[in-house]
């Protein structure tokens, strides 16, 4: 194998392409881009509970194959394995262009329109039929286990909550009361800019990426973290408050759930 991070490979096309090193990211998962006749993206991670909320090949290998079915543009599962010390995931790349940009003013409002048909098509999909659970008695003892296991990544939580350990998040978890789930739609779980791309000249979704998390959930599982990406109280990524209010016009949402707006982004910060 040509990558730095040496697994057992099967598809002789990635073991022999052109490997370039794209990201490390703080629980121990790699990311390279392959090119050869075409452009592979491998993932490896160390072996993790198949619950884990984090990176799990196997877990995101099933969404994506689910959501290709369902007919969303997202990357082919060309190989998951794994050895007794690391499994991997390796996928074709999608074209497209993060929604988190940079975009010209002019675009942005565009690109804002896309994301949110996307989380709206996304929502409509029949939750029944999805085998996925994102409902809060899977996450909240997930939540429980990340402190335990010392999983939460501190240095990637809101800003009013830096300098805060895991145990002071949990407290305020356990002190928020939960909000109803009784809106349950099919969830991306990780609706952020860089996990939607669009294509640069026509501004239309061209792949979902890092599916993860995707399950059946309350929609403001999706809601609260697309709006602070968007800007919804600060300026992000060049997009701002008038933003997020045009997302949830495009999305169609009659009303703004506060309460379930600021419990789901407290949830994100544990996963």
């Amino acid at each position: 194998m040509s990558g730095p991070d040496p697994v057992p490979l099967a598809c002789p096309e990635v073991l022999g392409g052109e490997w370039e090193h794209v990201a490390t990211r703080s629980y121990g998962t790699t990311i390279h881009r392959v090119r050869g006749d075409r452009t592979y993206y491998v993932k490896t991670s160390p072996i993790v509970d198949t619950a884990d909320l984090r990176f799990h090949p196997e877990n995101e290998a099933a969404r994506l194959r689910w959501l290709a079915r369902m007919g969303f543009p997202v990357p082919e599962v060309v190989e998951v394995g794994g050895t007794a010390e690391r499994s991997w995931l390796v996928t074709t790349a999608v074209t497209g262009m993060p929604a988190a940009g940079p975009w010209s003013p002019a675009e942005r409002a565009r690109v804002v329109g896309a994301v949110a048909e996307l989380a709206a098509a996304l929502h409509a999909l029949p939750e029944r039929a999805c085998p996925f659970d994102r409902t809060l008695a899977v996450t909240l003892p997930r939540c429980r286990a990340a402190v335990r296991l010392g999983t939460v990544d501190l240095d990637d939580i809101e800003e009013h909550r830096r300098g805060w350990s895991a145990e002071r998040l949990l407290a305020e978890l356990d002190a928020t009361p939960v909000p109803p789930e009784d809106d349950i739609v099919v969830c991306h779980g990780d609706l952020c800019l860089d996990n939607v791309l669009l294509d640069p000249e026509t501004l239309t979704v061209t792949g979902v990426l890092d599916t993860g998390r995707l399950g059946r959930a309350d929609r403001w599982l999706d809601l609260s973290v697309a709006m602070r990406d968007i800007g919804e109280e600060r300026q992000e990524w060049g997009f701002g408050p008038a933003h997020a209010t045009l997302f949830r016009a495009r999305y169609g949402l009659s009303g703004m759930d506060y309460a379930k707006r600021d419990y789901y982004r407290l949830l994100d910060e544990f996963i």
